[in-house]
């Protein structure tokens, strides 16, 4: 029973604060990209433990341009956007209405050659649905100045982390076990935000080229959607295949254009996320589907689309921790997909 109701407190403590804690893991997001696409430009560095004075500064100088260079390719993503992709939202959500029409027409179409009871009503309202999205994505938005805030102090704070994590736990074996865990959690955090970010850049990339190849409307809209959604598990798929497929059924005045979207978009995500992403993640990931499922649901409820999209990582990281104490292993056996867990590490 206290149980229950310590979880019950928790979670409204999560919704209550979503104002706060969603910049702040939005910072924390794009804080662990940085430093995983720094740390995979630094295993080209030819000396992996300077020895000498300058090999030291050469290191700290390769150190700074690595973390230079994620950061603008990050700028000139969020440029790319605001430049490119925004302004085709703005003129998809000005038709709306008209592709709103189209699939009533479609269904009223399908109703009377097919023979299935139709209504309007079954047809979801997109304009709705894209003003609820649009609303929830404003927010994130207008909460960046106080990601920046969050991500210059992780930047100027994690020198120290360790400092911090050694008077935190003075007690040499309890430090020991505090740093294994933080370490698990953070090379496989950045591991899996390493490997999902570039697979779902390839996938958007090799989308946008197959629907601007077949002729397809907003092309570049399509692919972002398919590069942001890749990170939401299983729902996050259909929804990148099924939107672009809708777009098409109701703007096409054939059925060829739709099934090439199908066939392309269902093909690319198989290729680079059925099977790719899996060899690239090894046991990084070694998740049950139901519990991300239940995850993904639970965090969507708490905190809507930002919770979906960082519901994995989350897993991830509450996986980890549960393997290492005895009382909650039964928790990280019944995460996991296949029953192995990570060895305890003794105090």
């Amino acid at each position: 029973m206290n149980t229950l109701f310590s979880f019950i407190i928790l979670t409204l403590l999560l919704w209550m604060g979503r104002s706060i804690f969603i910049p702040l893991l939005v910072a924390l997001f794009l804080w662990y990209l940085i430093n995983a696409v720094a740390d995979y430009c630094r295993k080209i560095f030819p000396y992996k433990n300077p020895t000498t004075r300058p090999q030291r500064i050469w290191s700290h100088i390769f150190d700074w341009t690595s973390n230079i260079m994620s950061i603008s390719a990050i700028c000139g993503l969020i440029y790319l956007f605001a430049t490119q992709v925004r302004p085709m939202f703005t003129e998809l959500t000005a038709s709306l209405p008209a592709i709103q029409s189209k699939l009533t027409e479609l269904g009223t179409y399908l109703s009377s050659s097919i023979g299935f009871k139709f209504d309007a009503s079954m047809i979801p309202n997109i304009t709705q649905i894209a003003a609820n999205i649009g609303s929830s994505l404003a927010g994130i938005a207008a909460s960046m100045g106080m990601v920046l805030v969050y991500m210059i102090f992780m930047f100027v704070e994690q020198s120290t982390f360790n400092k911090k994590l050694a008077v935190l736990f003075p007690n040499k074996r309890q430090s020991k076990k505090s740093k294994y865990i933080l370490n698990s959690i953070d090379t496989n955090m950045k591991k899996y935000l390493f490997v999902k970010t570039t697979i779902s850049a390839i996938t958007g990339v090799a989308s946008y080229f197959w629907l601007q190849f077949i002729g397809v409307e907003f092309a570049g809209i399509w692919a972002f959607i398919v590069f942001v959604t890749s990170y939401i598990p299983t729902i996050g798929a259909i929804v990148a295949c099924s939107l672009p497929i809708l777009y098409s059924l109701a703007t096409s005045g054939t059925l060829q254009q739709p099934i090439l979207v199908a066939v392309g978009l269902i093909a690319l995500q198989i290729i680079f996320g059925n099977i790719l992403e899996p060899k690239f993640t090894g046991k990084t990931l070694n998740l049950s589907t139901l519990a991300i499922l239940i995850n993904l649901v639970f965090w969507g409820m708490i905190w809507g689309i930002a919770g979906m999209f960082f519901s994995v990582p989350l897993l991830v990281a509450t996986y980890i921790i549960c393997a290492q104490f005895d009382s909650t292993r039964p928790i990280a056996i019944l995460l996991s997909a296949d029953g192995n867990i990570p060895d305890k590490r003794e105090e």
